[in-house]
């Protein structure tokens, strides 16, 4: 599972791009109790939800040419520069490059061999989100994607993520860091044919909630869309897909004890 016990190419940040960080921030909050905080003027309009005080998510406002409103997941990385140098030997590419971020870490994005846009966070003086895996905070991860074995074959050599069957018969494919084990899974990989509610590849944030719902339902009252509506996944928990008001793809997961 997501704990803040950071280790090398597992999740331990998430921002999302939006037309009106404003009014996004009202919606998130509204949904998920957070506050957007401003990271101050010299950090170009990025800013961080917090809950109760802690940074779960970044956010800012995006224009045109920057892609549409969108979620970024990030992974750790020791070295950015040669995380992305890896990406692109694997196929992948750079979209944007490893910049210092004030000395708080250094970021980049990247895509990999479908096209799947995501982060790296090599920390410096910030090492990633203040919680995760609880109410309000990022739970799990999941890659819709046209091609499993490519994926898990990318991911592997960029971030040497490792890979296991989910449930037996089944083709979900688990994730979790280099050498980590069970335990350590934070995600999952889906064949894009297996998902008929999903049209393109992509890496899909799940927060954690307390009443799916009630969440999907206070959605839909703010303006968001239900994606997928509520539904119990034995040994799970109940998920839920939305996006925010400008399309900001993201899931909701009320978890099983011994679920992801």
């Amino acid at each position: 599972m997501l704990t803040t016990r950071f280790v090398d190419g597992a999740p331990n940040w998430i921002d999302v791009g939006t037309p009106d960080i404003d009014a996004a921030g009202s919606f998130y909050g509204s949904l998920f109790g957070w506050r957007f905080r401003s990271a101050g003027p010299d950090a170009g309009g990025y800013g961080f939800f917090q809950l109760d005080g802690r940074t779960v998510a970044g956010g800012m406002r995006t224009g045109p040419g920057q892609g549409p409103p969108a979620w970024t997941v990030y992974f750790r990385s020791e070295d950015a520069r040669a995380t992305a140098e890896a990406a692109e030997q694997a196929r992948g590419s750079v979209l944007f490059p490893p910049t210092d971020v004030m000395g708080e870490g250094h970021m980049a994005v990247l895509a990999d061999r479908a096209g799947v846009p995501f982060g790296i966070w090599q920390p410096g003086m910030t090492e990633g989100v203040d919680a995760a895996g609880e109410p309000g905070a990022l739970r799990w991860v999941e890659l819709y994607t046209p091609d499993v074995a490519a994926a898990a074959a990318f991911y592997h050599r960029v971030l040497g993520l490792e890979t296991s069957a989910g449930r037996p018969g089944g083709t979900y494919t688990c994730v979790n860091p280099a050498g980590a084990g069970q335990d350590a899974v934070f995600g999952g990989m889906v064949p894009l044919a297996d998902a008929p509610d999903e049209a393109d590849a992509y890496w899909l944030p799940y927060f954690e909630v307390e009443d799916t719902d009630a969440v999907v339902e206070r959605a839909r009252r703010l303006g968001g869309t239900v994606r997928a509506p509520a539904v119990t996944v034995a040994g799970v928990g109940r998920v839920a897909k939305l996006a925010d008001p400008y399309g900001a793809r993201f899931a909701v997961i009320k978890s099983e004890v011994s679920g992801p």
